[in-house]
């Protein structure tokens, strides 16, 4: 039977609650924490933040899979929105850019990611970053309000990407972008790892094709559609081996689907373009 898409919701709900808990390492030696811990290699997906301005270790849950805020062009007085903002890792990066005049918004539909969050926000006494839990297929947030909108491997998350991008255009002022990393497919992935759940919440099997993930930043409205960043994520065999038989694994091993993360730049126009959005 399949699994609806509150259900699917709800899953992933539960298992980041959990991961909210976990120290740093036990995430990072598994797939987006979703606890299918690997003793081949220590970090699947996500990148290095450490040496970015407003790191902060209490906020780093390892659960990226790219560095959306190195890229997001980010400027001093912006209002930057960060989708499924964890435990605020992002939020504070951006923070550090856009310095006390701008403004920083997460948004996370975990409760104990948004309580992690605040907590690390009044360590650092930041008072111009919020956290609001809420669904990102239909944001706390009113329109035209963000200069940049920024995630870091959420989307493939969500059951119906395409009410997330539409949401992004509409919080997004005219002229403003956003910077997303995401895990995206090339060829299509054995339907045992597809609808594996723990898989899922472990952000795999949530993933689109790359061109259909581009189509549907096109159709919400979005321009200046650009790729910056683009790496190979590498499953390793042990992970496999709990989803697939001898036989299986090896036709994946020799196929030619491909797991990728990818960081995502593009542009809501100056002027109203998208279909219902005057």
């Amino acid at each position: 039977m399949e699994t609806t898409d509150v259900e699917l919701k709800e899953l992933v709900r539960q298992k980041y609650s959990e991961i909210a808990l976990q120290d740093k390492e036990t995430n990072m030696s598994s797939c987006c924490g979703s606890g299918c811990c690997s003793t081949e290699v220590y970090n699947i997906m996500s990148d290095d933040y450490t040496q970015l301005e407003g790191y902060n270790a209490d906020a780093d849950l390892g659960l990226g899979c790219g560095l959306p805020t190195e890229f997001a062009q980010i400027k001093k007085g912006d209002t930057v929105i960060d989708l499924g903002s964890g435990a605020g890792n992002d939020c504070f990066i951006a923070r550090a850019i856009a310095g006390e005049s701008g403004k920083i918004i997460g948004v996370d539909f975990t409760e104990a990611m948004i309580n992690k969050a605040r907590a690390n926000a009044d360590k650092l006494g930041f008072n111009n970053v919020e956290f609001r839990q809420g669904d990102i297929e239909k944001m706390p947030i009113t329109a035209n309000v963000a200069d940049v909108v920024v995630s870091n491997c959420v989307l493939n998350l969500v059951p119906n990407k395409h009410n997330v991008f539409k949401e992004i255009f509409r919080v997004l002022k005219p002229g403003g972008h956003f910077s997303i990393s995401d895990v995206v497919l090339l060829g299509d992935l054995p339907a045992e790892l597809r609808h594996e759940a723990e898989m899922y919440a472990g952000c795999i099997s949530g993933a689109i094709q790359k061109e259909d993930y581009l189509n549907l930043i096109k159709v919400s409205g979005f321009k200046d559609i650009t790729i910056q960043k683009e790496k190979a994520i590498v499953v390793p065999k042990d992970i496999l081996e709990k989803y697939l038989n001898a036989e299986q694994l090896a036709a994946f091993t020799n196929s030619q689907t491909g797991i990728y993360s990818i960081t995502v730049y593009a542009t809501r126009p100056d002027v109203c373009c998208a279909p219902g959005c005057c």
